[in-house]
């Protein structure tokens, strides 16, 4: 009997026991299934770096991130809200000081990570609702809301003397080290849903994102699949902080977006360009970083940037022709509007 088995036959009805079945597949899958596989890649290939456990976990880590980050990044940059992604994370940062600051001072026992993804998704909510209702402009929105939660941050780090700087600078600036299994059981199960959520509600959400008012008249809860979209966002900020920092973890929302949208002719290619190119930049990345001693997810950014730049060189010198429109050729009006066309009479 496998120890997967065997922890199916003990769950019981109790949270505890669901809980702890939980962890046990978690562990069986990154042990037993993933583990063993990147073991034997280590063994038949040479390469000692995947038989680490935590580079094993970092790797999954940015594979999920990869994915996640520019499934919903697509969406934001054609929306052009690029923005609100970093603005997400400075407010996580302030989540992340208010779980700190609970456990510091008033002894309690709650995760940094349960704190941020509750601040982050009320922040992304109150900025929907911002820009919806009170006809406030979306950059003044972001603006204030973005230095707003990075000054509680810092307050509630100096409200401690300095006592919970130590353990906030994992999320700050990100760490191989820090990816722990529960934190890529967070992002497995986080990929999981934003890529099911994404699939499911694709035709609406592209509709809403090229052709608003045409979609509000084909009866399309636009509202909606507006806050849909800014909740995932804030969903995909708080799994990926602990590996690219919070200062970054808003790049790849965007970075494997603009260079999909160099080379994609439709709204279809630029989703899968952008998981590709955010894929390429978080096994690279991650790469550099152990092997010269360097921040994950600078190195992770800096590797997407400079893919960016090679698409934007290839693209300059390998055009016969400057087309109007061609640096947005992911965001092509037509191809868009005709996608989200045939998605609202599917």
């Amino acid at each position: 009997m496998t120890r997967l088995d065997y922890l199916a036959n003990e769950v019981g009805a109790t949270p505890l026991a669901l809980t702890d079945w939980l962890f046990g597949l978690l562990d069986w899958l990154l042990t037993d299934a993933y583990g063993a596989g990147m073991d034997w890649i280590a063994w038949t290939f040479g390469v000692r770096t995947l038989s680490y456990p935590y580079m094993q976990r970092a790797y999954l880590a940015v594979i999920c991130i990869g994915i996640v980050g520019p499934l919903v990044g697509t969406f934001l940059v054609h929306r052009e809200m690029a923005m609100i992604g970093d603005t997400l994370a400075h407010t996580a940062f302030a989540g992340v000081a208010v779980g700190l600051f609970a456990n510091s001072v008033l002894s309690l026992s709650v995760h940094p990570l349960a704190t941020a993804m509750v601040v982050a998704v009320g922040t992304a909510l109150l900025v929907e609702l911002l820009v919806e209702y009170a006809d406030a402009h979306s950059d003044t929105s972001l603006a204030i809301v973005l230095t707003g939660g990075f000054a509680v941050g810092s307050v509630l780090i100096t409200a401690t003397d300095g006592g919970i700087s130590v353990g906030i600078d994992a999320y700050l600036f990100g760490s191989l080290a820090t990816v722990s299994k529960a934190s890529v059981g967070l992002l497995l199960a986080m990929t999981a849903l934003v890529a099911g959520l994404v699939g499911a509600a694709y035709r609406p959400l592209l509709y809403a994102t090229f052709d608003e008012t045409a979609a509000r008249a084909a009866r399309i809860d636009v509202p909606f699949y507006n806050r849909l979209l800014v909740v995932l966002t804030a969903a995909v900020v708080v799994s990926a902080m602990q590996i690219l920092g919070v200062i970054l973890v808003a790049a790849m929302l965007v970075v494997p977006v603009a260079a999909a949208a160099r080379v994609a002719r439709t709204f279809k290619q630029s989703l899968l360009l952008a998981v590709l190119a955010g894929e390429f930049a978080g096994v690279v990345g991650v790469t550099v970083s152990y092997r010269y001693g360097l921040a994950a997810g600078g190195s992770i950014v800096l590797t997407g940037i400079a893919l960016y730049a090679v698409v934007l060189a290839v693209d300059a010198f390998g055009a016969k022709e400057w087309v109007p429109g061609r640096e947005s050729a992911g965001r092509n009006p037509e191809s868009a509007v005709e996608e989200s066309d045939a998605a609202v009479e599917d």
